[in-house]
């Protein structure tokens, strides 16, 4: 099985991708992983231009010899690469996995939006560390190669769900690139975020009509919260803010979720798993 890493957003470093590559030799042989150059680029922020970032992107996935795309990481970018790519993607890119989440909620959520090939929010390229054992990188392999169950996210009960980043989905309410999530689990995770913006996107989420008739919201990990931001400062918990703007919304909150920028990030295939 052939899986392409690219980088629509920031670049990754030779050392990153190596720890990635070697993982997935030892874990699974099966696997050819193969890092597009694109994915060293610098143009300052970003994993080289646009138009670099976007041609690679098409490249891989119009590609019938690779089976998956895996994303190399987050960051900030995938956006400004969106109505380049998403004409130009083919039948062979149609029926291509696509893993990440983070920033690149905005290609998965593009992907779903327009039907095309199969977006699943899990761990990306890069996250196979000492730290996390390299449960993160073994779950993304285990879903791409396989669709092994002991992959997914726990709480998945058969309804359609979907996964983003909060920050990323209240970036794309008001764009084509919004899919229709009619009938579907919403989970949600941040991280860097202070409690008081979290219910400003809250806000956002809740008096969206591009979400009307989802069928609950979930809340993964909030991480690296500022210091001083958090549940003292504001005045209320994650829970509270959650159900406070669910019951605004008029959607039951169904409790918490293995998704987010920790080392118990699960995957979860929009749709149906």
């Amino acid at each position: 099985m052939k899986i392409a890493v690219v980088a629509p957003a920031r670049s990754i470093t030779p050392e990153a991708a190596a720890r990635g590559a070697a993982f997935a030799a030892l874990s699974f042989p099966e696997v050819e992983l193969i890092f597009d150059p694109q994915c060293f680029a610098d143009a300052g922020h970003f994993a080289g231009p646009d138009a670099l970032r976007a041609e690679t992107f098409v490249a891989r996935a119009n590609d019938p010899g690779i089976d998956a795309i895996w994303f190399a990481r987050g960051g900030y970018g995938s956006n400004r690469i969106l109505s380049a790519v998403m004409p130009q993607l083919n039948d062979a890119a149609r029926a291509k996995t696509y893993m990440g989440y983070s920033d690149m909620g905005f290609v998965l959520g593009a992907l779903y939006a327009k039907r095309i090939g199969h977006p699943c929010h899990g761990p990306m390229s890069t996250e196979a560390t000492e730290r996390n054992r390299g449960g993160p990188a073994w779950r993304a392999l285990a879903w791409l190669t396989a669709k092994d169950r002991r992959a997914l996210e726990p709480g998945l009960d058969g309804r359609p769900a979907a996964a983003f980043n909060l920050a990323i989905l209240t970036a794309m309410l008001g764009t084509p690139w919004v899919p229709d999530l009619t009938g579907h689990v919403l989970l949600i995770e941040e991280v860097g975020e202070s409690y008081y913006r979290i219910d400003r996107m809250m806000f956002q989420l809740a008096q969206s009509t591009q979400l009307r008739g989802i069928a609950g919201i979930r809340l993964g990990s909030v991480t690296a919260v500022p210091e001083g931001d958090g549940p003292e400062a504001f005045g209320e918990t994650l829970e509270q803010i959650m159900a406070r703007w669910c019951g605004e919304m008029g959607v039951p909150y169904l409790g918490r979720a293995r998704v987010g920028h920790d080392g118990d990030n699960t995957v979860v295939p929009f749709g149906i798993a």
